[in-house]
């Protein structure tokens, strides 16, 4: 987890912040280390100790009503007790200008004093959301991402296997390329993994006997993805007779990255298979199983189901031959 500045905070343009400093500027290093923003209206009030330095603090009409009704010294007062914490930065909102004492505060402390036009409820949702993204756990993965009927497809596999090349053969084929070598995974609060390809090689494959090509001018903007959820992690092995697995599929097979298990199919290379096909039909068959048709265990249960009753029926017909058998003993 990498923390966040309150000059990212600052500098971010995607996430429409509109930050503007006020006062403070040396303290635009300080750090910010959770999603999660604080209102200090309490600490306003005199309750310092749930004010969390590591926080973002947010001011709204609500904090700048409540210090309207104190005096002047008061107020100052209770700015300068909050903001002595050493808080990583406050915003105040609805483009509200914070009082004289605000900045002269913010100013001694070293702590930065930004002011937004957004609305305190809207600022709230998309500062949470921007530092929930960028304060995610995150890991390098070297594998190759994949979007393939709007499934994220993670393929693994050890260098040299064939991962770019079945990736670029899934984007001839109208699939989307998100990332090849290099996989930025991150851990998002809500259990899902996000994927996106590294700035610098970012929609670029390296394919054995051609070198480096661009993908999206190759074959178009709309041949690759910024960034997709891993729904599926697909593995390929080199096949050999000493590789043993379920033929049958009946036992699902996962993966945990960044404690996240996530569903996931071995696929055996061997020349003549088709690696994009059968990535194409593993997408397919990972959606028919969430939504409750898990096709192997569905003909499993048929066949046992025919075993049983062919061995019922077989035991009905022993027993009458038996009868049969007995009876014409007695008879005799």
């Amino acid at each position: 987890m990498v923390p966040v500045t309150a000059r990212a905070l600052l500098e971010e343009r995607g996430a429409g912040l509109k930050l503007v400093l006020r006062a403070g500027e040396g303290g635009l290093h300080r750090r910010v280390t959770v999603p999660r923003i604080q209102k200090p209206g309490l600490a306003f009030a005199g309750y310092l100790p749930q004010t969390h330095p590591e926080r973002v603090q947010v001011v709204g009409s609500s904090e700048l009503g409540y210090l309207a009704t104190l005096s002047p010294e008061e107020a100052a007062g209770a700015v300068d007790r909050t903001l002595a914490l050493g808080p990583a930065c406050v915003v105040v909102t609805n483009d509200a200008r914070p009082p004289a004492y605000f900045s002269e505060s913010a100013a001694r402390h070293g702590v930065p004093l930004f002011t937004t036009p957004m609305k305190s409820s809207r600022f709230i949702h998309e500062v949470t959301a921007f530092l929930e993204t960028r304060l995610a756990p995150q890991t390098q993965l070297h594998g190759v991402m994949v979007e393939v009927y709007g499934l994220g497809i993670l393929i693994l596999g050890k260098s040299g296997i064939g991962k770019s090349e079945a990736a670029l053969d899934l984007v001839s084929r109208g699939h989307r390329l998100v990332a090849d070598d290099v996989v930025e995974a991150r851990a998002l609060g809500d259990g899902r993994i996000l994927a996106s390809g590294a700035e610098l090689i970012r929609h670029h494959m390296e394919i054995r006997g051609l070198g480096i090509i661009n993908v999206q001018d190759l074959f178009g903007i709309l041949a690759t993805l910024h960034e997709k959820e891993i729904d599926l992690v697909a593995e390929m092995i080199g096949w050999s007779r000493d590789v043993v697995g379920d033929r049958l599929g009946l036992d699902d097979e996962t993966q945990t990255i960044l404690g996240t298990t996530l569903p996931k199919v071995r696929i055996l290379i061997r020349p003549g298979r088709s690696v994009a096909t059968i990535l194409e039909v593993a997408a397919r068959n990972h959606v028919l199983k969430r939504l409750g048709r898990h096709t192997a265990r569905e003909f499993a249960a048929r066949l046992d189901g025919e075993i049983a009753r062919r061995r019922s029926e077989h035991g009905d017909v022993s027993s009458r031959e038996t009868g049969r058998d007995r009876s014409g003993e007695s008879n005799q």
